[in-house]
C-alpha cells in the first residue's frame, strides 16, 4: 500500500469512528450540537484529501490539504471540550484525540513538504 492510500484509510476510519462515537453521547442538547460538528469536521477531512488527491496543481493539492488540516484541529478541539465536560466513552474518547494528533501532524508534514 502507498503511504497515500494509507493516510486516506485512516482518514476514512477516522470518520466512521466518530460517527460511532457520536452514537454513545448522551441525548442532549450540547451532545446535539457537538455531534453534528464533529461529524462534519471529520467527514470533511476525508472528503478534503479525495479532493486533495485530484487536485489540478500543486498549489491547489496544498490549499486542499490545509483544509484537511484545518477540520482535524477542529475536531481535536471538539473532543477536548467534550473530554472537559466528560461526554461519550472514555476511551473511545481518548483513541479519536490520539488519532486526530498523528493525523494532524501527518497533514502538518504533507503541506510542509509540499505533499
Amino acid at each position: 500500500m502507498s503511504g497515500k492510500y494509507d493516510f486516506e484509510e485512516r482518514l476514512v476510519k477516522f470518520a466512521g469512528d466518530m460517527i460511532l462515537f457520536t452514537q454513545a453521547l448522551p441525548k442532549e442538547r450540547a451532545s446535539t450540537y457537538f455531534s453534528d460538528q464533529l461529524i462534519r469536521s471529520s467527514s470533511g477531512a476525508a472528503l478534503n484529501y479525495g479532493e486533495a488527491q485530484g487536485a489540478e496543481s500543486l498549489k491547489d493539492g496544498v490549499h486542499k490539504t490545509a483544509i484537511v488540516l484545518k477540520e482535524l484541529k477542529e475536531s481535536r478541539v471538539a473532543l477536548k471540550i467534550l473530554q472537559y465536560i466528560n461526554f461519550g466513552p472514555p476511551d473511545l474518547r481518548s483513541a479519536l484525540l490520539t488519532e486526530a494528533e498523528e493525523l494532524i501532524a501527518i497533514s502538518a508534514t504533507m503541506i510542509k513538504n509540499k505533499m
